[in-house]
């Protein structure tokens, strides 16, 4: 996540709580509190602000002033670092409870030109995919599908190697040393891939049963009850907790399903299905890899290159999706979307 330096923080705060404020506005302000500091300084700071979106110019010359463009708090900007400095019970935690409200503004999470940038990234994955070989294609999608159910796997705590899981997959080889829940783990996410990309063309509308379909897959053999939980279900690490009766959770659902098939963006569709199958919790066990294969499933019917999460780093993944539970905010989770789709356009299927 963008890290700001505390003369940034101020720098927003103070468009802000203004609504405007010019380049000396500025300038006067921060050295009330941060003693002198040169012109240089104050626009070095503003055009980070800008490159981020954090804030937009508007005029020219000397009339030029800066607004603010974050107009949710679902985009906040959220010091990741600082907020795990605090355990679970001394975290400021705005939603223990699960926020019935939370729908209402996430149809705005990316910004016209974020939408612009990845369907730009995606056209040239469209342009590779149109010109190459079919087993040349099948291929990549293998070695999608190597890394995904590696990389997803372990964000589950599995221990598996990359290289064991090209075994396991492609030789059906278990690895020794493991448990045999870990094998199994690994090849029903490869199942779930393989029932997706078979049914690709489903998932531009999606509904309770299409993401039940792939949960089955996923917790196939693994003593995982199927379907809406009945269960209370506590989550590591947060105060946070989901609903526990059975009915809210489907109304929560359907809901969530409702708002993802209302937006027209692929990309907006993709991210909702990846933050709000974890924030619900419908099943007993195995959302967050429902939601990461939903995804998949939203990009690929639309014709939008796959995410593997490959170079995604565990404990930043963990902290966006705890972030927003306890805030409802999505900034840090948008941009390990997007870091993951640009990853995925810069190294497979090229």
């Amino acid at each position: 996540m963008e890290k700001l330096t505390k003369r940034q923080l101020n720098i927003l705060d103070f468009i802000k709580r203004g609504k405007q404020a010019g380049n000396q506005d500025i300038k006067t302000h921060l050295e009330k509190t941060f003693g002198e500091v040169s012109r240089i300084t104050v626009i070095r700071d503003i055009n980070a602000l800008l490159e981020h979106d954090f804030i937009k110019k508007i005029g020219k010359g000397r009339n030029i002033y800066y607004i603010e463009t974050i107009k949710t708090p679902v985009l906040n900007y959220i010091d990741t670092e600082n907020y795990f400095k605090k355990g679970p019970d001394e975290r400021n935690v705005a939603f223990e409870k699960f926020n019935f409200d939370v729908f209402k503004d996430l149809k705005s999470i990316f910004l016209k030109n974020e939408i612009d940038e990845l369907k730009d990234l995606n056209e040239g994955y469209l342009r590779r995919v149109k010109r190459m070989p079919p087993a040349i294609l099948k291929k990549e999608f293998e070695r999608l599908a190597i890394e995904l159910s590696w990389k997803s796997s372990q964000i589950e705590g599995n221990t598996y190697s990359l290289i064991d899981t090209e075994i396991l997959i492609k030789e059906n080889k278990e690895a020794r040393g493991h448990k045999k829940e870990e094998a199994i783990m690994i090849l029903n996410h490869k199942k779930a891939l393989d029932y997706i990309l078979s049914n690709k063309n489903d998932f531009k509308k999606i509904n309770i049963r299409k993401i039940e379909n792939i949960h089955n897959l996923l917790v196939s053999n693994m003593n995982i009850s199927k379907g809406i939980r009945k269960k209370v279900v506590g989550i590591v690490g947060t105060k946070y907790r989901p609903l526990d009766n059975k009915y809210q959770i489907r109304e929560a659902l359907e809901n969530a399903i409702k708002s993802i098939n209302a937006v027209k963006d692929p990309f907006t569709k993709a991210f909702l299905g990846l933050i709000l199958i974890s924030y619900i919790q419908p099943f007993e066990d195995g959302n967050k890899r429902t939601s990461r294969l939903l995804t998949n499933a939203v990009l690929l019917a639309y014709n939008i290159c796959p995410l593997s999460y490959r170079s995604i780093n565990e404990a930043d993944y963990k902290k966006a999706v705890i972030i927003f539970y306890e805030q409802n905010n999505a900034r840090f989770f948008k941009e390990l979307f997007v870091k993951q789709f640009k990853f995925a356009v810069e190294n497979y299927f090229l």
